[in-house]
Order: C-alpha cells, then sequence, then structure tokens
C-alpha cells in the first residue's frame, strides 16, 4: 500500500515530538542519578573533613583504642564498632530465620482467609516509630528478659564451656542480647515483605510441577522456591541488615550505652548511632566533636563494605545462574 506525502508530513512533526519528549526524560533521570551522586559526594567530603582532627590525632589507633574518656579527650572507636556489629549479627540470627518463616507460610501453608489479616499486620510492624520500639523495649521486653530468660540462660549456656562466657554475668535487662532481639524484631517486617513478595513472583507452574511429581511442601521450598528467588531474597536479608547496622534510637534506650567491651552478651554495650545520638549535643572541643563525626564516618565505612560485598554476592549468583 502507498504512503501519501500528506501522511508523512503529518507524522513527522509528532516523531519530532516525541524524540524531543524522550531527550527531556533522558536528561530529567540523569541529572536525578547525578544528583544522588552528588549528595553522596557530599556526605562523604563533610564526614572525611569533620573527622580529620580525629584522625590526626589518634590515627588509625582510632579504630583499635577502646577507650572513651571526653575528661582526658582520649577517644577510641573499637567498643561502638564492636556493639555495632554485635547487635546486627544478633539481629540477623534470629530475624532472618523467623522473617524466611512467616514468608513461607503466607505463600505455602496460610489459608485464604488469614493471608491478608497476618500480610497486613507484618507490614505494620514497619510503620511503628523506633523510638516506640526503644520505650517498649526499656519498660517492658528488658524487665522480661531479666526476670526469665537472662536467668535461664546464665544457668545453662553460661555453665557450658567455651561458649559460657557470652552468658555470664548478672541479668540487668538490658545489654548487648537486648539490643539485637530489638533489632531483629524492627527488621523482621522488611525481610518478612519482600521475602514474601519474591516467593510470589516465583512461576505457578514450577510449583504445581513439583508437587505433581510428589515432592513436599518442604522439598519444594527447598529444592524449587529458594534457589529460583535467591537473588531476591539476598537483596532482603541486605536491606534487613543495612537497618540494623544504622538503627539508633530503639538501641540507644536498651544497650545500657558503655564504651567497654565485655565477653558477655548480657552486659551494657554502645554502637555507633548510639554513641553519637547519645553525645553529639553534650561534645565540647574540637577533638570531641571530631570524634563523633569520626565515627560517623566509620559507620559509613562499615555500611559501604557490606553493601559492596553483598552486591558482588549477587554479581556471582547471577553468573553461576546464566552458566
Amino acid at each position: 500500500m502507498a504512503v501519501k506525502a500528506s501522511d508523512i508530513s503529518a507524522e513527522s512533526p509528532r516523531a519530532r515530538t516525541q524524540r524531543r519528549n524522550d531527550l527531556l526524560f533522558r536528561g530529567a533521570t540523569l541529572f536525578f542519578a547525578l544528583l544522588v551522586l552528588t549528595l553522596l559526594g557530599g556526605v562523604i567530603i563533610s564526614l572525611i573533613h569533620g573527622a580529620l582532627p580525629a584522625l590526626k590525632a589518634f590515627g588509625f589507633g582510632f579504630v583499635t583504642t577502646e577507650i572513651w574518656n571526653p575528661v582526658t579527650e582520649k577517644f577510641g572507636a573499637l567498643a561502638p564498632i564492636y556493639g555495632t556489629l554485635v547487635t546486627s549479627a544478633i539481629a540477623m540470627l534470629v530475624g532472618v530465620p523467623v522473617s524466611f518463616g512467616i514468608a513461607i507460610f503466607l505463600t505455602e501453608l496460610c489459608p485464604a482467609w488469614a493471608k491478608r489479616p497476618i500480610g497486613i499486620a507484618v507490614e505494620l510492624l514497619a510503620g511503628i516509630p523506633s523510638i516506640i520500639y526503644g520505650i517498649w523495649g526499656l519498660f517492658v521486653f528488658a524487665p522480661f528478659l531479666q526476670r526469665t530468660v537472662q536467668p535461664f540462660l546464665i544457668n545453662t549456656l553460661g555453665t557450658i564451656p567455651g561458649i559460657g562466657a557470652w552468658f555470664k554475668g548478672p541479668p540487668y535487662g538490658i545489654g548487648v542480647l537486648t539490643a539485637g532481639l530489638i533489632l531483629a524484631i524492627m527488621i523482621l517486617p522488611f525481610i518478612t515483605s519482600i521475602t514474601r513478595d519474591v516467593f510470589e513472583t516465583m512461576p505457578a507452574m514450577l510449583r504445581e510441577s513439583a508437587y505433581g511429581l510428589g515432592a513436599t511442601t518442604w522439598e519444594v521450598v527447598r529444592d524449587i522456591t529458594i534457589p529460583y528467588t535467591r537473588v531476591g531474597l539476598v537483596g532482603g536479608v541486605m536491606l534487613g541488615l543495612g537497618r540494623a547496622l544504622g538503627e539508633t534510637m530503639a538501641v540507644t534506650f536498651v544497650i545500657g550505652n558503655s564504651h567497654h567491651i565485655a565477653s558477655s552478651l548480657l552486659a551494657p554495650g554502645t554502637t555507633i548511632s548510639a554513641a553519637i545520638a547519645n553525645e553529639f549535643t553534650e561534645a565540647v572541643g574540637d577533638t570531641y566533636t571530631s570524634s563523633l563525626i569520626a565515627l560517623g564516618l566509620v559507620l559509613f565505612v562499615i555500611t559501604f563494605i557490606v553493601l559492596s560485598l553483598a552486591k558482588l554476592m549477587l554479581v556471582r549468583m547471577n553468573r553461576k545462574a546464566g552458566t
């Protein structure tokens, strides 16, 4: 069929308009992408500039020294770093299995009438402010642990050679273990929601074929669902870990805020974010303020390393899946 010259002339302005709109859209998205990089660069530069006095004064010893004494202006970040890593590890050890279990129940076992209420309840946990978790942890959860769980751990696991050192000492209620458990509750809705959504993206044909071959629910989850969605699962876990590393107010209420490293998980401790929140308004002198900013720089580096390792893990998993 022949194309008339009038049709070409009528479509040309439309094509030019579409190209112009595409260029504008590309330029706008490029601007916002570069804006994110600019903001990130500004944050890094600000942290480095503010931390320089402390880094010059203490050098690499800043991250290997436990002492934190504002009176003598001797500062070390080892205790907050230790508390940050340990509380996050506890949160992941407790929160990830529970989150996966809830997601598996919602996608594989839950009755249809209960899926929506349970799903909404889990998502509502993500909307509770962190300070509410902290108040609840201080006045309800910590006393409960002090009366029941911690004495049990001291009398049982505390007597085992090796790991017993982790559960010795008086039952304070507050401490590193309590902070880790609060973090586990806080990251649970994030990991659960992402895991459930990832599980639901799996084609129904794969699941039905496995059941048709006689596989049990556990075998379907272990051999079909988890391998198919492993990339999304890692992403959800990393999101929860990022939340645990940077949480401030809830941890500040229940960790005890002690700049000392104790072998027992029941003892008070501190984290980087809790130390900054507690002491920044009281910091007097350039060295004290710079040391707190240096703590923020250390937390930034830790988060960057964790996310980088997660990205490398995802790349390797994608390559293995491709081969």
